[in-house]
C-alpha cells in the first residue's frame, strides 16, 4: 500500500471513529476497533492491565459511568472477554513490533479519548452534513483525537508493510484519557517509555495555519491541576428556618467568584477556570450541597503550584465564611516539558523530498495542557530524544466546541511526515551502536 493509500484509509478510519467517541477510561469500543484494525498486521498488542497501570490512572469515572458505557460496548459488538480485560475502564492499547535487527526504539503516541459535548447538528458542521456526526450523545470528538487515532493505525500499517526496509523496535501508544490530564502516567509507569531512544507525538489543529504546515517541535506548554470539589452543608426551610440552614451554593458561588480574581504572577502565564458548578435540591430550601470542577495551570510547574496554593486558600476560606465542610479531589494533572532540538533536523531531513509540499516550520507554541509531558519527561530522563509536532488546519470552531472539524488534509500530512520519520531514523543510526533486540 503507497503513501496515498494510507492517508485515504486514515480519514476513512478518523470519520468511523468520530462516530463513536468515548470519554477517558471508557473507551471499550474504540480500544476494540484499534485492535481489530492492528490485529492482522505482525504486532504483539497489550491491552487492559498489560498496557496501563490501573493505580496511576487519574479521574477514574465512576462505577456506573463505566458500567454504562461497557453495556453499550457489548451492545456494539465488542466481546464480553474483549471487555473483561479492560474491567473498571483499564483502556487503550500499546502495540510493539520488533524488526529483530539493530537500530533504535522508535515510540509513537496516539490519544484516543473524546469529550463530554453534545456535538452540533447543523449541515454547515461537515461531520453532520456527511453522516458521520457522533452516534453517542452528549460525547463528542471536539479536539481531533480521532484523527489522531486513524494516524496511529496508518503509521502501524506501514511499519508492517516496510517492515524488510526497517530496523530497530517500534511502540505504538494508543493513550486512554489525556483530556484532563489523566491517562498518561498510566502509560508512562508500566514502562513503555523507559528504554525509548525517538519518542514522537503531535496534534491536529492548535494553530490556524493551512494544512501542510508542521512544526517540528511544540513550545509553552502549560502544567495543570484539575480538582472536584464538593461543599457540605445543612437543609433548611427557606422561609421558616433559613438561619438553621449552612448554605453550600453560596459557598460554592463564593469560591467560583474569588478564584478567577487570584493574582496574575509576574513570572509567567498563569490561568483558573471554574467549568462546572451544581448545587441543591430545591428553590426553597438552604442549599446543603454543591460540587464544582476546576483547574489550574501556569507556565512553569512552580507557577501552577502557585495557583494551586491560591486555589486551595480560596477555597478553604469560602467554607468557613458559610461555615461548610469541603473537600477536594485530585482528577488530573499535566507537568511542562520541552522537546529536544534535534527534532528540528530530523523532521525537515526526513521530509526533504516533500520540501515542496510541506511547510515544516521550527515550533509553534501551545499555550495549553498535554499529559503528553510525561512521556516526554520520561524518555528525556532515560537519555532518548522526544518531540511534539503540531500538524496544522484552519479550523471554523475552536478545540473542545459543538462545532469543532479541521482540514483533513492535516491527517495526510501528518501521515506522510510520521512515516518518513520512521523511514530516516531506521536507516541513519550511525551515530549510536544499537544491538539485536532478539
Amino acid at each position: 500500500m503507497n503513501i496515498g493509500k494510507l492517508q485515504d484509509r486514515a480519514v476513512e478510519l478518523r470519520r468511523m471513529f468520530h462516530r463513536i467517541p468515548e470519554v477517558g477510561f471508557t473507551e471499550f469500543i474504540t480500544t476494540y476497533e484499534i485492535y481489530k484494525a492492528l490485529g492482522k498486521k505482525d504486532f504483539t498488542l497489550f491491552i487492559g492491565e498489560e498496557a496501563i497501570s490501573r493505580e496511576h490512572r487519574y479521574g477514574v469515572p465512576d462505577q456506573q459511568a463505566i458500567e454504562a458505557s461497557r453495556q453499550r460496548a457489548s451492545a456494539y459488538g465488542v466481546p464480553e472477554a474483549f471487555l473483561e480485560k479492560m474491567a473498571n475502564g483499564a483502556t487503550g492499547l500499546v502495540a510493539v513490533f520488533d524488526t529483530g535487527r539493530p537500530g533504535p526504539h522508535v515510540a509513537m503516541r496516539s490519544d484516543i479519548d473524546g469529550l463530554p459535548i453534545m456535538e452540533a447538528e447543523d449541515a454547515p458542521h461537515m461531520p453532520a452534513a456527511d453522516g458521520y456526526r457522533s452516534v453517542h450523545e452528549g460525547e463528542m470528538h471536539a479536539c481531533g483525537h480521532d484523527g489522531h487515532i486513524s494516524i496511529g493505525l496508518a503509521v502501524a500499517a506501514y511499519i508492517n508493510e516496510n517492515q524488510d526496509q526497517l530496523s530497530g523496535r517500534f511502540t505504538l501508544i494508543f493513550q486512554p484519557a489525556e483530556e484532563g490530564g489523566r491517562g498518561a502516567r498510566s502509560v508512562v509507569e508500566k514502562g513503555w517509555l523507559d528504554d525509548v531512544d525517538y519518542f514522537m507525538s503531535g496534534h491536529l489543529g492548535i494553530n490556524e495555519y493551512e494544512a501542510g504546515t508542521v512544526s517540528a517541535m511544540t513550545e509553552r506548554f502549560l502544567a495543570s491541576t484539575k480538582l472536584d470539589v464538593s461543599f457540605k452543608g445543612k437543609s433548611a426551610h427557606s422561609g421558616v428556618e433559613p438561619n438553621e440552614g449552612k448554605n453550600a451554593l453560596l459557598a460554592a458561588a463564593s469560591a467560583s467568584l474569588h478564584l478567577h480574581s487570584i493574582s496574575r504572577h509576574r513570572d509567567g502565564a498563569t490561568r483558573v477556570n471554574v467549568g462546572t458548578l451544581n448545587a441543591g435540591s430545591g428553590r426553597n430550601v438552604v442549599a446543603d450541597h454543591s460540587e464544582l470542577k476546576m483547574e489550574t495551570r501556569g507556565g512553569t510547574n512552580a507557577l501552577n503550584e502557585y495557583m494551586m496554593s491560591e486555589a486551595r486558600r480560596i477555597l478553604e476560606a469560602s467554607a468557613l465564611i458559610y461555615d461548610v465542610e469541603y473537600e477536594t479531589a485530585f482528577m488530573g494533572n499535566a507537568i511542562v516539558a520541552e522537546c529536544d532540538e534535534e527534532w528540528v533536523d530530523i523532521v525537515k531531513t526526513a521530509n526533504r523530498e516533500e520540501a515542496n509540499g510541506f511547510n515544516i516550520m521550527d515550533t509553534m507554541p501551545l499555550k495549553a495542557s498535554e499529559d503528553v509531558t510525561y512521556m516526554i519527561d520520561r524518555v528525556q530522563k532515560n537519555g532518548g530524544l522526544a518531540t511534539f509536532m503540531i500538524f496544522a488546519s484552519p479550523l471554523k470552531a475552536g478545540h473542545h466546541h459543538p462545532s469543532f472539524d479541521f482540514d483533513e488534509q492535516a491527517i495526510r500530512t501528518a501521515v506522510s511526515v510520521y512515516t518518513s520519520i520512521i523511514l530516516h531514523l531506521a536507516n541513519n543510526h550511525t551515530e549510536k551502536e544499537y544491538t539485536s533486540y532478539e
